[in-house]
Protein backbone atom coordinates (compact mmCIF):
# COMPACT_ATOMS: atom_id res chain seq x y z
CA UNK A 1 0.00 0.00 0.00
CA UNK A 2 1.92 3.12 -1.18
CA UNK A 3 -1.20 5.43 -1.12
CA UNK A 4 -2.18 6.43 2.36
CA UNK A 5 -6.33 7.25 0.67
CA UNK A 6 -6.39 3.95 -0.32
CA UNK A 7 -6.88 1.82 2.86
CA UNK A 8 -9.18 -0.70 1.58
CA UNK A 9 -7.27 -1.16 -1.97
CA UNK A 10 -10.14 -0.24 -4.12
CA UNK A 11 -8.20 2.15 -6.50
CA UNK A 12 -7.08 -0.91 -8.88
CA UNK A 13 -11.30 -1.70 -9.17
CA UNK A 14 -11.86 2.23 -9.79
CA UNK A 15 -9.33 2.52 -12.64
CA UNK A 16 -10.25 -1.00 -14.14
CA UNK A 17 -13.93 0.74 -14.11
CA UNK A 18 -13.11 3.98 -15.47
CA UNK A 19 -11.05 1.90 -18.37
CA UNK A 20 -13.72 -0.13 -19.09
CA UNK A 21 -16.64 3.05 -19.39
CA UNK A 22 -19.01 2.69 -22.47
CA UNK A 23 -20.11 5.80 -24.46
CA UNK A 24 -24.01 6.12 -24.67
CA UNK A 25 -25.17 5.63 -28.44
CA UNK A 26 -26.32 8.28 -30.40
CA UNK A 27 -29.80 7.03 -30.60
CA UNK A 28 -30.07 7.05 -26.66
CA UNK A 29 -28.78 10.50 -26.79
CA UNK A 30 -31.26 11.73 -29.03
CA UNK A 31 -34.26 9.97 -27.00
CA UNK A 32 -32.86 11.63 -24.35
CA UNK A 33 -32.58 15.15 -25.47
CA UNK A 34 -36.01 15.14 -26.89
CA UNK A 35 -37.49 13.75 -23.34
CA UNK A 36 -35.55 16.66 -21.71
CA UNK A 37 -37.29 19.28 -24.57
CA UNK A 38 -40.21 17.77 -24.59
CA UNK A 39 -40.13 18.47 -20.42
CA UNK A 40 -38.61 22.10 -20.80
CA UNK A 41 -41.36 22.78 -22.86
CA UNK A 42 -44.05 21.33 -20.45
CA UNK A 43 -42.95 23.52 -17.52
CA UNK A 44 -42.98 26.50 -19.66
CA UNK A 45 -45.15 29.16 -17.08
CA UNK A 46 -47.83 31.08 -19.43
CA UNK A 47 -46.99 34.87 -19.26
CA UNK A 48 -48.62 36.53 -16.51
CA UNK A 49 -51.36 39.07 -17.01
CA UNK A 50 -49.56 42.71 -16.02
CA UNK A 51 -51.48 44.76 -13.42
CA UNK A 52 -53.50 47.46 -13.91
CA UNK A 53 -53.09 51.23 -12.68
CA UNK A 54 -54.49 50.85 -9.70
CA UNK A 55 -52.89 47.65 -8.99
CA UNK A 56 -49.30 49.33 -9.55
CA UNK A 57 -50.03 52.81 -7.52
CA UNK A 58 -51.53 50.71 -4.63
CA UNK A 59 -48.31 48.45 -4.93
CA UNK A 60 -46.01 51.71 -5.16
CA UNK A 61 -47.96 52.82 -1.94
CA UNK A 62 -47.34 49.53 -0.03
CA UNK A 63 -50.34 48.40 0.22
CA UNK A 64 -52.70 47.70 2.85
CA UNK A 65 -50.54 48.78 6.27
CA UNK A 66 -49.07 52.30 4.29
CA UNK A 67 -52.77 53.15 3.60
CA UNK A 68 -54.15 52.76 7.33
CA UNK A 69 -51.62 54.47 8.31
CA UNK A 70 -51.81 57.05 5.74
CA UNK A 71 -55.73 57.17 7.02
CA UNK A 72 -54.89 57.37 10.43
CA UNK A 73 -52.77 60.62 10.30
CA UNK A 74 -55.21 62.23 8.05
CA UNK A 75 -57.81 61.77 10.32
CA UNK A 76 -55.62 62.39 13.22
CA UNK A 77 -54.66 66.12 11.46
CA UNK A 78 -58.29 66.76 10.29
CA UNK A 79 -59.36 66.22 14.58
CA UNK A 80 -56.13 68.13 15.48
CA UNK A 81 -56.94 71.13 12.75
CA UNK A 82 -61.06 71.23 13.99
CA UNK A 83 -60.88 70.69 17.55
CA UNK A 84 -57.40 71.82 18.79
CA UNK A 85 -55.88 71.39 22.29
CA UNK A 86 -55.48 74.24 24.85
CA UNK A 87 -51.87 74.18 24.59
CA UNK A 88 -51.82 74.27 20.79
CA UNK A 89 -53.30 76.85 20.92
CA UNK A 90 -51.75 79.21 22.76
CA UNK A 91 -48.42 77.55 20.64
CA UNK A 92 -49.99 78.68 17.58
CA UNK A 93 -50.94 82.39 18.75
CA UNK A 94 -47.22 82.42 19.92
CA UNK A 95 -45.87 81.68 16.66
CA UNK A 96 -48.14 83.60 14.41
CA UNK A 97 -47.44 86.50 16.24
CA UNK A 98 -51.23 87.05 18.52
CA UNK A 99 -49.76 87.81 22.03
CA UNK A 100 -47.60 90.55 23.84
CA UNK A 101 -44.94 88.19 24.03
CA UNK A 102 -43.73 87.71 20.88
CA UNK A 103 -41.39 90.64 19.80
CA UNK A 104 -38.60 91.00 17.82
CA UNK A 105 -35.04 90.24 18.96
CA UNK A 106 -32.30 92.08 16.79
CA UNK A 107 -29.26 89.61 16.97
CA UNK A 108 -27.28 91.58 15.40
CA UNK A 109 -27.43 95.13 16.35
CA UNK A 110 -24.35 96.81 14.85
CA UNK A 111 -24.78 95.30 11.36
CA UNK A 112 -25.44 98.45 9.48
CA UNK A 113 -23.46 100.70 11.51
CA UNK A 114 -20.36 98.83 9.17
CA UNK A 115 -21.88 100.25 6.40
CA UNK A 116 -22.19 103.95 7.40
CA UNK A 117 -18.64 103.81 8.80
CA UNK A 118 -15.53 105.28 6.41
Amino acid sequence: MTDKHDEFGLNAYFDAGRKAAQIPSGDLMARVLADAKAQQMANVPAPAAQPGLFASLWAAIGGWPTAAGMVTATLVGIWIGISPPAPLEQITAEVLGDTDDAYLVDLLPAFGDDFVEG
